[in-house]
């Protein structure tokens, strides 16, 4: 009888370990994007800013231009912005819906086909979750690392998930490192606009700058390489 559970133990344990081998190598090859400014031409925080008035859109745009670019720390402005905006839901939806309008025209045919060669993409963004979703959903990404928005029962804005990592700088870094440790993927590759996203740079194999839409000088130095049409991406990493 102990010689049969003895037995029967290793088998669980064998067939554990075939499982846990066959999910990790589902996800070998990670490829992170950035969102705004590089899966869509727009700033979804500055589109829902535009609902609040002109000047409040400007002072928006100033905040977030500044934190991309690494002027100012990104949890400095980070509840700012949303408790100027006081988003609504319906608002958040409408974004939603912007981002598959002003999708970067390639992004569909290369995450299919990075996919196809074996690549896991993921959407790391310091954005909204529930805006992000229906693009996400439309590109065929499952995996989102976005910032969850609160709403009370009408609607209205509440608040944020303060502590995901995105919401402040060096928080992107911190997301991949969890990503690594839960999949053990062989390569991860980055692609952003962002100094935010620049900074995942020394916890990756890759970081690929992406200035189609926005063009930040630190990002266009430091980057691995740098490209302004995100076909470009799969003669980089699709059979690497």
């Amino acid at each position: 009888m102990d010689h049969q559970l003895s037995t029967n133990n290793q088998i669980l344990i064998r067939c554990s370990w075939l499982w846990v081998e066959d999910m990790t190598s589902q996800y070998d090859k990670i490829i992170i994007f950035d969102c705004d400014s590089t899966l869509s031409s727009i700033e979804g925080v500055d589109e829902l800013a535009r609902v609040a008035g002109e000047s409040t859109t400007q002072e928006i745009e100033k905040m977030t231009a500044q934190a991309m670019e690494g002027k100012i720390a990104l949890e400095s402005i980070f509840a700012k912005r949303l408790e100027i905006i006081q988003p609504s839901a319906d608002s958040v939806a409408e974004v939603g819906k912007l981002y598959i309008d002003t999708v970067e025209p390639s992004a569909k045919q290369v995450i299919t086909t990075l996919k196809d060669k074996g690549w896991t993409p993921i959407i790391l963004s310091g954005g909204y979750r529930q805006a992000i979703k229906p693009l996400a959903d439309y590109l065929g990404i499952e995996f989102i690392e976005a910032v969850d928005l609160y709403f009370n029962e009408d609607g209205s804005y509440r608040d944020f998930d303060r502590n995901y990592p995105s919401t402040r700088n060096g928080g992107k870094p911190e997301v991949v490192k969890s990503l690594r440790e839960k999949y053990s993927p062989s390569k991860i590759v980055a692609i952003g606009d962002g100094v935010s996203d620049l900074e995942s740079k020394p916890v990756i194999d890759m970081f690929i700058g992406f200035g189609r839409y926005a063009l930040r000088e630190k990002v266009k130095q430091e980057a691995d390489y740098f490209i302004t049409d995100l076909q470009e991406v799969v003669s980089l990493v699709g059979d690497w």
